[in-house]
């Protein structure tokens, strides 16, 4: 049974590289054709429709591209279309938030201190809560605020906030972050996959059929094209933040993912001005660099709430299995030995002001809740404690592993 959880951990690794590529593959082609569509230059040679034209050296050669505001006079040969990148990276995220916070529910997803639900009902607002985003936003885009784009972002934001906030009432600081980052994840997909692609098909039909495209088809997919431009730094920083509980572990952290997408928007604003030639606005640095002392200090106030003694005494399913099973004890108090100094409320190992990636080690309760992943880190391999800095010997580590597999049988 233990080679299964290892087998289990190594598709975690493997889907969560899967997802980094694919998300590299996405945000690099939705970067450079915003900044390549921003820099475009008119010229007095272009072809009839053309709207502007850029040259760019790259690998040794020259590149020059026009760009067609709605549409050639004709259909070219050979056409590249760019949507696998976008589509993989959502399936792949999608596919590790199931082997993350749905398998692992019972530790990642659900704060029982703030919401008494059952995991099933956790894994139903998990899933509900991709969705709901892009039906709102959705809505709001084809209700006639596409005329007003300012107000539109005004709006979209609103919605990222009230969803942090309400994601942060029943699960915990790490899962919410993720889902916050997910659910803006669904809607750029989104974008890409109802809006973008079919728009641009139907260009390509009218195209093929001989008959002159609507502009306003292209239009649309601009705007939804932007949107997605100035949500995908912070999407990322919500991606990375579950390895940093100063960002995840506050009462306030809803708070800082809403400054989060403010730095978006003030870094998005720099690069896309500079790129469209229109300026040099150095001010986004000091707002950004603002934001994100906001930030700081918001990490620091009112850290989340870790429960009492009761409630860390609760213990049900795997982990109630664990607590009591034989060697439990012994590796208990090995543990508290060996890796409690760091891994504590208030740790006391020098230059260590939280527990790393907010896992907790003191009680019974925490080491039954977390004995997988003590296992991987401490008992198959030694990645714990780093640089074996407390010295656990083989024979401690061995402990680990006749304890955990013990549980399996």
């Amino acid at each position: 049974m233990f080679e299964l959880v290892m087998m289990w951990d190594w598709l975690g690794f493997a889907v969560r590289w899967l997802h980094v590529i694919t998300a590299i593959a996405w945000i690099g082609s939705s970067f450079y054709f915003i900044a390549l569509d921003l820099g475009l230059r008119r010229a007095e040679d272009l072809p009839v429709g053309a709207h502007g034209e850029e040259w760019q050296v790259h690998g040794g050669g020259f590149y020059h591209i026009r760009k067609y505001l709605v549409a050639p006079a004709e259909m070219p040969d050979h056409l590249t279309w760019f949507k696998w990148e976008s589509y993989m990276t959502w399936l792949s995220g999608a596919a590790l938030l199931m082997i993350v916070y749905w398998a692992g529910g019972e530790l990642y997803l659900i704060d029982q201190a703030k919401a008494e639900l059952e995991l099933w009902q956790g894994i139903a607002i998990s899933a509900a809560s991709l969705s709901v985003g892009w039906l709102i936003y959705d809505r709001l885009c084809k209700s006639g605020l596409a005329e007003q784009p300012t107000l539109l972002m005004v709006l979209l934001f609103v919605l990222l906030v009230v969803m942090g906030w309400a994601l942060n009432q029943v699960f915990t600081g790490r899962a919410m972050m993720l889902h916050l980052g997910a659910f803006t994840a669904t809607i750029m997909t989104a974008n890409v996959f109802f809006i973008i692609m079919p728009n641009q098909r139907i260009v390509v039909a009218d195209l093929q059929a001989g008959r002159t495209p609507d502009s306003k088809y292209g239009k649309i997919a601009k705007l939804r094209s932007t949107h997605n431009n100035y949500l995908t730094l912070p999407v990322i920083f919500l991606m990375l933040s579950n390895h940093y509980p100063l960002a995840f572990a506050s009462q306030y952290n809803w708070l800082i993912a809403a400054l989060v997408f403010l730095m978006g928007v003030t870094i998005r604003h720099y690069f896309n001005t500079r790129h469209a030639r229109a300026g040099d606005p150095t001010w986004t640095w000091l707002v950004t660099a603002l934001l994100f002392l906001g930030i700081i200090i918001l990490s620091t106030f009112g850290l989340e709430n870790e429960g009492d003694e009761d409630q860390q005494a609760q213990l049900t399913g795997t982990a109630l299995v664990m607590a009591q099973t034989e060697g439990f004890e012994e590796v208990h108090e090995m543990i508290m030995g060996r890796c409690s100094m760091c891994h504590a409320r208030e740790p006391f190992y020098d230059g260590i002001r939280r527990a790393p990636k907010g896992v907790l080690l003191e009680s019974e309760a925490d080491v039954a809740r977390q004995a997988e992943a003590i296992f991987l880190h401490a008992g198959v391999t030694d990645a714990m404690p780093p640089a074996n800095v407390t010295f656990m010997e083989p024979e401690d580590r061995a402990a680990i592993r006749r304890w955990f597999r013990a549980a399996q049988m």
